[in-house]
């Protein structure tokens, strides 16, 4: 197949991933480090007939989104922390409502304004729990420019398929460094827009398998439906019943979590002969793949797990690991956040180590060496 070669930042190759999976509406408003996205869209939708809007805020652009979506557009918004904190009580409507669409996060320093050119992984909670109630999520996290094409790729599919909000977590430093991407000029497996093709007059919106998501209709294409952020019935109206609701809650949970191994996507590096195991994502599992190769170039017994999808967590796999190494590290651009969730899985079966920057500085990958040679050492 020909592909075509060109130099760009990580935000322009989330753009032209979004254009590939058929984005035709973007709502937004600036923030860095994620501007560069609604600039491009913005010159981009218009012409293949697509709607671009700049919002009042970030609250409104969340709104927009959403709209976009249910009048039948494949729907996005790109943001960055303090604009996420914003958007997370639309994103809660969207999960209850259900409504496919993608909300990029470039991830900055915090918390409030923080550091805004700076980068930082300080963002992976608030994306599991930014929103109240119980509730999946899914969140995608790329390593690469090359990655972020496709991994927007699919977190549009994911999107569509669940009838669902999905996150892309980016951070500062793979939204803006230049790398060579490969776009092909044709992409297989695009998940279409979901519609309709039943009675009209006794069409339940919501009526969905226990794993699946609904099937919403275009508005104004002749379906009639009700939207609602309360718990609802299959026709879309509100319901304090009991089993409904409880149907309800379990279906949002099951579509996730029932279809796990079509969800969860990690790159397992160098792991057949391990003692020791680095769990890492985004920008530093990129430090971490080198300093893994020298340890194992220095004798040492190393590997890398990297988490390509960050929610729902890749339980299976950490806790594939937890009876085979004496001890895992989690490098983050945090204070620490998803060593935790490692620790969970992990259950004191083997020693769980922090390793973590959060100056608004890459971690290096001699930062993670020389933490692995300390704890290898004294494993």
């Amino acid at each position: 197949m020909q592909k075509n070669i060109k130099l760009m930042q990580g935000n322009e190759a989330c753009v032209e991933g979004a254009l590939a999976a058929g984005v035709t509406f973007f709502a937004g408003y600036p923030i860095t480090p994620s501007t560069e996205i609604a600039e491009i869209l913005a010159m981009r939708l218009p012409k293949i007939g697509g709607k671009f809007i700049q919002m009042e805020d970030e609250i409104a652009g969340m709104a927009a989104t959403i709209g976009g979506s249910l009048a039948g557009h494949k729907s996005m918004t790109a943001t960055s922390g303090p604009g996420l904190s914003l958007k997370q009580e639309n994103f809660g409507y969207a999960l209850m409502a259900e409504i496919p669409c993608v909300v990029v996060d470039v991830m900055r320093g915090g918390p409030s304004t923080g550091l805004p050119t700076a980068t930082s992984q300080e963002d992976v909670m608030q994306a599991r729990w930014g929103t109240h109630g119980d509730h999946a999520v899914i969140a995608l996290a790329p390593y690469s420019v090359q990655d972020t094409y496709y991994t927007t790729i699919k977190a549009f599919n994911l999107a569509e398929k669940y009838s669902m909000p999905v996150l892309v977590l980016l951070d500062e430093v793979i939204g803006h460094m230049r790398e060579k991407i490969e776009i092909p000029e044709k992409i297989e497996g695009i998940e279409p827009r979901k519609t309709p093709n039943g009675d009209k007059e006794n069409y339940l919106p919501y009526e969905a398998a226990p794993d699946k998501g609904p099937i919403l209709a275009p508005f104004g294409s002749g379906y009639r439906y009700h939207v609602t952020g309360l718990a609802h019935d299959f026709t879309g109206f509100p319901t304090t019943d009991a089993k409904k609701v409880k149907y309800l809650k379990d279906r949002l949970r099951d579509k996730v979590y029932k279809n796990l191994d079509d969800i969860v996507e990690v790159e397992e590096i160098n792991t057949d002969d391990i003692d020791l195991l680095v769990v890492a994502y985004g920008s530093i599992s990129r430090s971490a793949a080198s300093a893994v190769e020298e340890a194992r170039e220095a004798g040492l017994k190393v590997g890398l797990l990297r988490l390509k999808t960050i929610w729902p967590f890749a339980d299976m796999y950490i806790d594939k690991y937890a009876d085979k190494v004496k001890a895992m590290i989690v490098p983050e651009q945090n204070q620490g956040q998803i060593v935790y969730e490692v620790e969970r899985v992990v259950a004191g079966r083997a020693k769980v180590y922090a390793e973590n920057r959060y100056d608004g500085e890459l971690m290096t990958p001699q930062q993670i060496l020389d933490r692995v040679k300390e704890v290898y050492t004294n494993a």
